[in-house]
C-alpha cells in the first residue's frame, strides 16, 4: 500500500510540474473549445518544445530529436540482437499461428490475439495520412527509408515486448499487467537502479495515461468523424452539428468492448484487424494490379529518389529523415505501449512473445505503408502542387490516389479510418488503464472509474476543436520513447540471454511444438 502512495505522490507532483505553465494562461474567446485551447497552449506549446525540439542536420532541414533517438535505438537493436528480424521471423508466424502454444500456460490470451491487439493499436491514421505526408514532402523515395526503418524497428519491438513478459506481473486470478511501467521499475531494480526505475516507471505511466486520452482516445474520435462528414457532404451533410452524437456511439461501442477487459479487448481486436487489412490491402492490391504495366515504374522512382531526389529539402538527408520520421511515428516501435499488450500472453518463455512482436512494424509499415505509397506514387498524384503538410491534406491526398480508380473509394477510406479509430481506441484504453492501476492500483472500482472517463472523453473529442489537447497529447506519446529506450537500454543483456536461451532449446528439441 505505502509502494501504491508513493507513486501516486509522485504522479501527482509530475502533473504538477507539467501544469505550471497553465497558471499565466487566461481564455480570450467565450466558447469552451477556445477556453480549453487558451488555458492549455501554454502547457502543450511548452511540452511539445521540449518533446519535439529539433536540430538542424542542414541549413534547411530540422530533425527533431526523438526521431534520432529512436533512429539510434533500432539500430542498437538490430545489431546487439544480430538482425533478430531475420532470424526469428518464420518462427514468430510458427508462433502466431499456435504450434508452440500451449493453453495451460500463464498469461490471458494467445499470441495471435496478442499481435492483433498491438496492431489496432498502431494501425491507424499514419498508414493513411502519414505515408502520404511523406512522400509528398520527400517525394518517392521516402517510401524506400520507411521501408528500411520498419526494418530496423522490427528489433526495438522485440526487445520492448520480450521485456513485457519478463517483468510481468500476474495476481491470484490470473489477471495480468507489464509493460515499461514494470520492467522500469522491477527490471532496473535488478541492476542496483531501484530508486531510478521506479521515477522512470511513475513519469511513464503518467505520460501513456495523457497520450491514451489524447492521442489514442480523442484524436481518433475527431479524426473518424471528420472523414465521415467529408464523404457524406460536409457543412451539408445530415451529420453536420451531430458530432457529439457520433461520440456518443463510438463511446457506447468502445465501452461495450473494454468493460469486459484484455480477453474482450483482444477478441474484438482479433476481427477488426483482418477486417481492416482485406479492406485495405485489398483495394490497394487491386489498383496495383490494374496498374501492373507501372510497378516497374514506381519502385525504379522508390529506389532513385531514396538516393538522387532532386528539388526535396535537405537532398538524400531529408528523404532519409521523412522516411524514418514518419515510419518511427507510424508503427510506435520503441513507444513502450506494445509492451503492454503483449504482457498479456500466455507463455512460459518471455523471448516468444518479443518474436512474436517483430511482426508488428513489418506488417504496419513494410506492408501496408508501402502499399499506400504505391497507389499514391502509381496513380500520378505526386506533383509540384502536390505536398501535404497536415494530416487532413495526406488523407485527402491517399482518397484521391484511390478515387481514380473507384470513384467510390472514399466512402470505404472513410469506413476504414473509422474501424482504425476504433480499434485504437479499444487498444489505448487498455494501455491507459494498465498506467492508471500501476498509479493508483488494481481493483473493480478504479478500473471502472477509467475506463468511464475514458469513454466520456470520446464524446468530448468528437464534438472539440482542441488543438492544444491534441498537441499535448501527441506529444506526451513520444516523450514515452524518451523513457523507455533508456530502460532498453540497460536490459538489453537480459532480452539477450532471454532470447538465446530459448532459441537455443529450440533448436536442441528441448521445446517442441505442441501441435
Amino acid at each position: 500500500m505505502k509502494m501504491k502512495w508513493n507513486k501516486l505522490v509522485l504522479a501527482i507532483m509530475t502533473f504538477l510540474y507539467l501544469l505550471i505553465p497553465i497558471a499565466s494562461a487566461q481564455a480570450q474567446s467565450p466558447s469552451i473549445d477556445q477556453q480549453i485551447d487558451n488555458a492549455i497552449a501554454p502547457l502543450s506549446n511548452f511540452i511539445a518544445s521540449i518533446v519535439f525540439y529539433s536540430v538542424n542536420v542542414t541549413d534547411d532541414l530540422k530533425v527533431p530529436i526523438v526521431v534520432i533517438w529512436l533512429i539510434i535505438c533500432a539500430i542498437f537493436c538490430t545489431l546487439y540482437f544480430t538482425l533478430i528480424q531475420v532470424r526469428g521471423f518464420s518462427h514468430a508466424i510458427e508462433l502466431v499461428r499456435g504450434k508452440y502454444s500451449d493453453p495451460n500456460d500463464p498469461g490471458q490470451i494467445s499470441h495471435f490475439q496478442a499481435l492483433t491487439t498491438a496492431l489496432s493499436g498502431t494501425v491507424g491514421l499514419g498508414n493513411i495520412a502519414g505515408v502520404a505526408v511523406a512522400v509528398s514532402l520527400g517525394g518517392a523515395g521516402a517510401t524506400f527509408w520507411m521501408i528500411t526503418a520498419g526494418l530496423l524497428g522490427m528489433a526495438t519491438k522485440f526487445c520492448e515486448c520480450t521485456l513485457g513478459v519478463r517483468y510481468r506481473q500476474i495476481d491470484e486470478n490470473g489477471r495480468v499487467s507489464g509493460g515499461p511501467m514494470y520492467y522500469l521499475s522491477k527490471g532496473l531494480a535488478e541492476k542496483g537502479l531501484g530508486g531510478i526505475g521506479k521515477v522512470l516507471a511513475v513519469i511513464f505511466a503518467v505520460l501513456c495515461i495523457g497520450g491514451a486520452l489524447g492521442a489514442g482516445n480523442m484524436f481518433q474520435a475527431n479524426q473518424s468523424f471528420h472523414q465521415v462528414l467529408n464523404v457524406t457532404g460536409g457543412q451539408d451533410s445530415a451529420l453536420y452539428g451531430f458530432a457529439w452524437g457520433y461520440g456518443l456511439i463510438m463511446a457506447v461501442l468502445v465501452a461495450a468492448v473494454i468493460i469486459g477487459g484484455i480477453k474482450s479487448i483482444a477478441q474484438t481486436t482479433a476481427k477488426i484487424v483482418p477486417l481492416m487489412a482485406v479492406i485495405y490491402i485489398g483495394a490497394a492490391l487491386l489498383i496495383i494490379l490494374l496498374n501492373y504495366d507501372k510497378v516497374g515504374w514506381a519502385f525504379s522512382q522508390i529506389i532513385n529518389g531514396a538516393f538522387s531526389p532532386e528539388g526535396v529539402t535537405g537532398g538524400v538527408v531529408g528523404v532519409l529523415i521523412m522516411g524514418f520520421q514518419r515510419a518511427a511515428f507510424s508503427n510506435e516501435a520503441g513507444f513502450g505501449s506494445a509492451a503492454i499488450a503483449h504482457s498479456a500472453v500466455q507463455t512460459k518463455e518471455p523471448a516468444t512473445e518479443g518474436i512474436v512482436a517483430l511482426l508488428e512494424p513489418f506488417i504496419d509499415t513494410v506492408v501496408i505503408c508501402t502499399m499506400t505509397a504505391l497507389v499514391i506514387i502509381i496513380t500520378g498524384q505526386l506533383g509540384p502542387d502536390s505536398a501535404a503538410d497536415t494530416w487532413d491534406k495526406g488523407v485527402v491526398l491517399t482518397s484521391n490516389a484511390f478515387a481514380s480508380a473507384f470513384t467510390w473509394f472514399p466512402y470505404v477510406l472513410a469506413l476504414a479510418v473509422v474501424l482504425f479509430a476504433f480499434s485504437t481506441m479499444i487498444s489505448w484504453s487498455y494501455y491507459g488503464l494498465k498506467a492508471w492501476t500501476y498509479l493508483v492500483g488494481e481493483g473493480p472500482k478504479r478500473e471502472l472509474a477509467f475506463k468511464l472517463f475514458f469513454c466520456l472523453a470520446i464524446i468530448i473529442g468528437s464534438a472539440m476543436n482542441l488543438k492544444a489537447v491534441l498537441l499535448f497529447s501527441d506529444a506526451m506519446v513520444f516523450a514515452m520513447a524518451f523513457v523507455n529506450i533508456i530502460g532498453l537500454y540497460i536490459l538489453a543483456p537480459v532480452v539477450k540471454r532471454e532470447v538465446s536461451g530459448y532459441l537455443a532449446r529450440v533448436k536442441s528439441g528441448e521445446i517442441k511444438p505442441k501441435r
